[in-house]
């Protein structure tokens, strides 16, 4: 028996591949989010980084956070909002964005659909970090921030 990835894993209809795990974002009550899911579609070594895919119900976010390591994101279906350092974004499907290290985000889905999106990170990473009260309310001072990150 060997390790060896799937060569092929074919889509599943709901935003999922054959022979992938669907995982827990994060252990509940570690940090705040809302009804978002992982799945990660390549970890080979050989390629020194992770291709992952998370998806954020309709109304549910990602963690605000931050960390050293950079992020590559790619939306694949649905929309919503993001927050990138001190700038909101709206996404849709293929939109590209770029979190460079130690930069706050936060992705949330459209009340009426589904956030997926692709995120490849380095395999070997550091752990995100959580904003203080003094990072909110930095953060805060900007009123279009300040509501994106009501909860």
């Amino acid at each position: 028996m060997t390790d060896k990835p799937s060569i092929h894993r074919p889509r599943i209809p709901g935003g999922h591949w054959q022979n992938v795990d669907l995982l827990a974002y994060k252990q509940v009550g570690s940090a705040p989010f809302r009804d978002v899911t992982r799945q990660v579609l390549f970890d080979d070594p050989a390629l020194g980084c992770e291709l992952r895919y998370f998806e954020v119900a309709a109304g549910g976010h990602s963690t605000l956070e931050r960390h050293e390591h950079v992020h590559a994101v790619m939306i694949l279906r649905g929309h919503g909002r993001c927050l990138v350092g001190e700038e909101v974004f709206a996404v849709a499907e293929q939109d590209l964005i770029h979190i460079p290290g130690m930069t706050w985000h936060q992705f949330r889905a459209a009340e009426d659909a589904a956030l997926g999106f692709l995120c490849m990170v380095n395999s070997t990473r550091d752990r995100p970090r959580l904003p203080s009260e003094e990072d909110l309310a930095l953060l805060r001072r900007q009123p279009d921030v300040a509501y994106f990150i009501r909860t």
